[in-house]
């Protein structure tokens, strides 16, 4: 047999070698997770099950995936990892609690001004606040150091 020719065949070989390797990862995967929730009821996932299946059929074509997965259909496991994704790259991370809460004894100061002042609107008592040294400026939005 030419050189050329056992070459080809091993390099054939090894493409299929490598395709049957990410088929057995997928279903041993889904079958430890069968394992962690059959109890003879629904199964529901986890986020960390979901997340799992989802690399893992994310690694095999849609073609394979019809073939192959068991549990759920390929569309739901390619979802899966899709949000995945969108969840790594949404920035919920980076973002803080939001705004601090108004301390309670400043609204308490804010409607006792306006009861005790009816003619006061909102920017006479935001500028007596201000006067007082425990609100935000009149301009520009600052507070006095």
């Amino acid at each position: 047999m030419p050189h050329y020719l056992r070459f080809i065949i091993l390099l054939a070989a090894g493409w299929i070698n490598r395709d049957q390797q990410k088929i057995i990862e997928y279903l041993l995967e889904e079958i430890r997770v069968c394992r962690e929730h059959f109890n003879g009821r629904r199964l529901r996932f986890t986020d960390a099950q979901r997340r799992r299946l989802g690399v893992k059929a994310k690694a095999l074509r849609r073609k394979t995936l019809e073939q192959f997965a068991g549990i759920v259909t390929p569309d739901t496991l390619l979802r899966w990892f899709r949000n995945l994704v969108a969840k790594k790259y949404d920035g919920s991370s980076k973002r803080g609690p939001g705004r601090p809460r108004t301390r309670d004894r400043i609204a308490d100061l804010a409607v006792r001004m306006a009861n005790e002042n009816p003619s006061w609107g909102y920017t006479r008592i935001r500028d007596a606040l201000f006067n007082l040294g425990i609100a935000r400026g009149p301009k520009h939005g600052k507070t006095r150091s």
